[in-house]
């Protein structure tokens, strides 16, 4: 029987990744990271040495980390996924700042968060402006139960989900900014074949040949959404930035910029609406 050492060292070669695989077996074992230090002479039971072996195999075959532990970290929130929606990137924090920036902390603001997939943008914001009013939406019923379920766990009481298609189920309310990460890769694109975007939902990744379908709609749409001098921002794609300003610029936006990412890539782009 082998011992928790063992375990992990033939782990970390199955995998390539000695973190991805000590974060598997204290998945198993329901045990932080830190017990791993203080028992690693312990034997694993059959039970879970089958169970740490079964996910070490899925790994390998390329199922995302994050499906196989239902957690992944965004912000400072620590966020179950599921199969049914995107796994958080850490590049979409940007998103998240950039719209704190725009509203301040004692605001009583309305929020959008459409396509809200885990909950993340919409559970970061609404952590960090607890006065704010945010509604989050989203075509699945089975991610809105995944964002449901972690603003629950993670107590987070001022956020509202809505069932339909990016602003439809918004009504005739009014908000003072609405935020998206809506899906912009192209459909005929290589990378959807690869890596982790092999396991997420396609509906939820791709946008017409040119990935801007999506975007194109919310950015029409949105006017009639915002109230007077409202923000409209969308995380996009590399490529994208120069593309995504001239929708917002032909629509009528104002104060139109593009953000760039940690890495110099540019990844936000948004305007003001003025009725």
């Amino acid at each position: 029987m082998a011992d928790v050492r063992q375990a992990l060292g033939e782990a970390a070669l199955l995998v390539g990744d000695r973190l991805e695989a000590e974060l598997l077996l204290v998945h198993v074992l329901d045990k932080p990271r830190s017990w791993l230090i203080a028992h690693a002479d312990d034997a694993l039971d059959a039970t879970h040495a089958s169970a740490f072996d079964a996910l070490v195999q899925r790994r390998r075959a390329g199922e995302p980390l994050a499906y196989l532990t239902g957690r992944r970290g965004f912000w400072s929130l620590e966020l179950e996924v599921t199969p049914a929606t995107l796994i958080p990137r850490h590049e979409t924090e940007l998103l998240v700042e950039l719209a704190l920036d725009r509203l301040p902390q004692a605001t009583t603001a309305q929020v959008a968060d459409l396509g809200t997939g885990s909950g993340a943008i919409a559970l970061a914001i609404a952590r960090e402006r607890p006065r704010a009013q945010v509604v989050a939406t989203d075509a699945s019923s089975a991610a809105l139960d995944v964002a449901q379920r972690n603003a629950q766990r993670l107590r987070i009481a001022n956020v509202t989900f809505l069932h339909g298609d990016w602003l439809a189920p918004l009504g005739d309310r009014r908000f003072d900014l609405i935020v998206s990460n809506p899906p912009y890769i192209e459909a005929g694109d290589p990378h959807l074949g690869q890596g982790d975007l092999r396991f997420e939902p396609a509906s939820a990744l791709a946008s017409g040949a040119d990935g801007l379908d999506d975007i194109r709609r919310i950015v029409d749409d949105a006017r009639t959404r915002l109230a007077g001098d409202g923000w409209l921002m969308m995380e996009h794609g590399w490529n994208q930035g120069a593309a995504v300003r001239g929708l917002l610029e032909r629509a009528g936006y104002r104060e139109v910029f593009t953000a760039q990412d940690l890495e110099g890539r540019d990844r936000v782009s948004g305007g003001r609406y003025q009725r």
